[in-house]
């Protein structure tokens, strides 16, 4: 049965409000939690980006049972590999075993700022390759010494560790990426609805592993609204991952989405009050094969009356998928 997340969106909400809307989700009965994880909002309109381990530890002190997860942190550039796995490490022992490490080869709007540029695409994918490889090797509990083409590691343990290490999801594209990144994952991340990639996934890991994805909605009892919330918050999203990587400000989003319209965001995203239209784009997600799906309320604005009013009835209607 495919299970439903929650989307702590950094980028839209203050670190109390997120922490607050992980304890209401928990207790509609969403499954798990996913996290972005962003040192800048997509749009300045969105006026956020807190720093999502802090969050998710208050989070995992706060909730008792809901999954956890990070969708997606990047461990090569903002972020050291080994830094990664301790936060990791610790994170899973707060929740007591239910956080998931979700990883990425990220994006430039989030890595450009210590200074260090940006990769292209094969260098990143290089990167995200040795990183895990560093933080699989340090979720031993072993001493790690590493010396890679990015990387290095000199004489590094962690020392509070979860038994069994943390699961790991990756960020996948396609046939090359699920090759390369199958082997050294436990789980699978996208961001369509693709059959083609759950079948390909299950070639190396089987039905049993996860297949998490995600789609923003945005939930309002007025259409009118919950479309103008969608283009001013979100009509960056009609980019496409492609272009989404490469960007490097909020002021670069804003003018490559210039020209979006209002109706192509609500083309692209559910908008309105209508849980059944809601629940039908969610199901190219259920139909293509994917384990987990979290939905991204748009915009903090309305978060608490979706969460109180609209989130309940809503899971039914997934669950009955």
């Amino acid at each position: 049965m495919t299970r439903f997340g929650y989307t702590l969106m950094t980028e839209q909400s203050g670190p109390k409000d997120l922490v607050r809307y992980a304890i209401a989700a928990e207790k509609v009965g969403f499954d798990f939690e996913v996290s972005s994880d962003h040192y800048t909002p997509w749009l300045t309109s969105q006026g956020h980006a807190s720093y999502a381990w802090a969050v998710l530890g208050a989070v995992a002190q706060a909730t008792d049972s809901v999954e956890l997860m990070t969708y997606v942190t990047c461990p090569t550039l903002r972020y050291h590999p080994a830094v990664v796995a301790q936060k990791a490490a610790t994170l899973q022992l707060l929740s007591d075993g239910r956080f998931t490490l979700g990883l990425g080869s990220g994006e430039n709007l989030n890595e450009h700022v210590v200074g260090e540029g940006w990769p292209s695409v094969d260098a990143r994918q290089n990167m995200l390759e040795e990183a895990i490889e560093i933080i699989r090797a340090l979720h031993t509990g072993d001493l790690v010494t590493y010396d890679g083409e990015y990387f290095r590691v000199d004489s590094a343990r962690i020392w509070d560790l979860p038994e069994g290490g943390v699961p790991i999801a990756v960020a996948i594209s396609g046939e090359k990426s699920i090759a390369r990144f199958g082997p050294l994952s436990d789980h699978a991340i996208a961001v369509e609805p693709d059959a083609d990639l759950v079948s390909g996934w299950n070639e190396h890991h089987g039905a049993d592993s996860r297949k998490i994805g995600q789609i923003p909605i945005s939930w309002d009892p007025d259409k009118d609204a919950a479309i103008a919330r969608a283009h001013d918050q979100f009509r960056w999203f009609g980019g496409g991952w492609a272009v989404n990587a490469d960007l490097p400000t909020p002021a670069g989003f804003a003018a490559a989405s210039q020209f979006v319209r209002p109706e192509d965001v609500a083309e692209a995203i559910p908008c309105g009050p209508d849980l059944d239209a809601i629940a039908e784009a969610v199901k190219a997600y259920v139909d293509a094969g994917f384990t987990d799906v979290a939905v991204v309320q748009v915009g903090d604005e309305g978060q608490d009356r979706f969460l109180d009013e609209a989130a309940g009835p809503l899971l039914e209607r997934l669950r009955a998928l």
